[in-house]
């Protein structure tokens, strides 16, 4: 006899060892989906770049999450990470630099030259291949030319009045150009007493910077090689037009925007829009109300089609449209919960006594809720509160002296 558990077969022998096995698969897999939303949503604010998530393992105790993400990405996912996560954690960077590799193309009459850009480049930590140092007795030049091709990130030609009519310096031009156009590696054309006026019509439109025999002008192609900008840094926006920095992208920041201005009591459910109407609000295109929605996923819940904040996107972005902080409101609130004998644990006495609306004090019952700061005492009829009660816990104590 067998028995189908989610979709797995369970035999009848060993009946116990096997729904076991099958309920802890079923649970990995759940496990999985769930780090892989988690993580999957969170999004660079400013590149609008999404993390991507591989899951490792076969069981719970085995599981292991791998993330892969530029930099400044990674750095958000870890200082998001849940305090209580206990699983093992790989990230890795996707715009990791190697070191740059230079093949160096040159006229035989310019060797000299040649040898002093190879040795400055060198100096500045850029592999050079050069002809000198790389062909040695007996080697192929065709053979050694290749490889040098090959394993460049950059192919620089030395232009002189002589290597331009060297057809086999435009024979490694014209292979440089084959890996420019297929993305392979970056193309630098270098002047060297070579009038602008002079270069072939293919090069004439690029930009070819001129060194002199000092090598003046060298420094401004190293630093390209090594991808510096002289493009200054952007300078904040006019305070009039700017719009708040909340650590998610400029779409989700105005979605957030559009919830925590229409919401009356920050109540989950209280505010509902569909995607159309979130796209008519805002003005931002349906795709990239997808994806911001997507990014704001653990704020929302989806009915329908239709959208709905739950009560952690007000305690989480109310300080950017609000006159309050619901973190500085809730440190006030547990503070008076942990050492004020006399302090009312009911959400409308509590609002009474504050001078607080409920659309101010739930943020902050849901900031200490969420972090399972206090005591909540959960029933229906409670509108317009989160709670009929809330109550201080050793808990409490911890979250205050945390942040005294």
């Amino acid at each position: 006899m067998k028995f189908t558990v989610g979709g797995n077969t369970v035999s009848g022998d060993n009946f116990a060892r096997d729904l076991n096995a099958a309920l802890m698969q079923k649970a990995f897999e759940a496990v999985s989906i769930k780090l892989r939303e988690h993580f999957g949503s969170i999004r660079h604010p400013e590149t609008g770049e999404f993390a991507f998530v591989t899951i490792h393992g076969r069981s719970i105790d085995d599981l292991r999450v791998h993330i892969e993400g530029s930099a400044a990405l990674l750095s958000i996912v870890k200082s998001r990470l849940p305090v209580d996560s206990d699983y093992a954690m790989t990230f890795e960077p996707t715009d990791k630099r190697g070191q740059p590799r230079v093949f160096l193309s040159y006229g035989t009459d310019d060797r000299a030259m040649a040898e002093k850009i190879a040795r400055s480049l060198s100096a500045d930590g850029i592999d050079t291949w050069w002809a000198e140092w790389e062909i040695d007795s007996g080697e192929s030049f065709r053979r050694k030319i290749d490889e040098g091709l090959t394993n460049c990130t950059h192919f620089m030609v030395l232009l002189t009045p002589d290597s331009i009519t060297r057809p086999w310096v435009n024979e490694e031009i014209d292979a440089g150009f084959v890996r420019k156009v297929s993305a392979t590696s970056r193309f630098i054309p270098v002047r060297y007493q070579l009038a602008v006026s002079k270069l072939p019509p293919l090069l004439a439109g690029m930009l070819c910077r001129e060194i002199d025999e000092d090598l003046v002008g060298l420094n401004e192609i190293v630093s390209e090689i090594y991808g510096l900008t002289r493009k200054p840094a952007l300078g904040p926006a006019p305070v009039a037009v700017a719009a708040p920095y909340t650590g998610y992208s400029a779409a989700a920041t105005e979605i957030a925007g559009l919830f925590v201005r229409n919401s009356e009591t920050a109540e989950p459910y209280c505010v509902e829009f569909d995607v159309s109407e979130i796209v008519e609000r805002t003005g931002l295109l349906a795709d990239d109300v997808t994806d911001a929605l997507f990014e704001l996923r653990a704020f929302f819940n989806e009915h329908h089609d239709a959208y709905s904040a739950n009560a952690k996107l007000y305690a989480e972005f109310d300080k950017h449209w609000q006159p309050w902080n619901p973190e500085s409101d809730a440190l006030r609130l547990a503070v008076d919960l942990l050492t004020d004998s006399d302090f009312p644990h009911q959400p409308s006495q509590i609002a009474e006594r504050y001078q607080w609306t409920p659309r101010r004090l739930n943020p902050a019952i849901f900031y200490l809720k969420d972090r399972n700061a206090i005591a909540t005492r959960e029933h229906l009829g409670t509108s317009p509160f989160i709670t009929g009660g809330c109550s201080s816990t050793d808990a409490t104590r911890r979250f205050v002296k945390s942040r005294s």
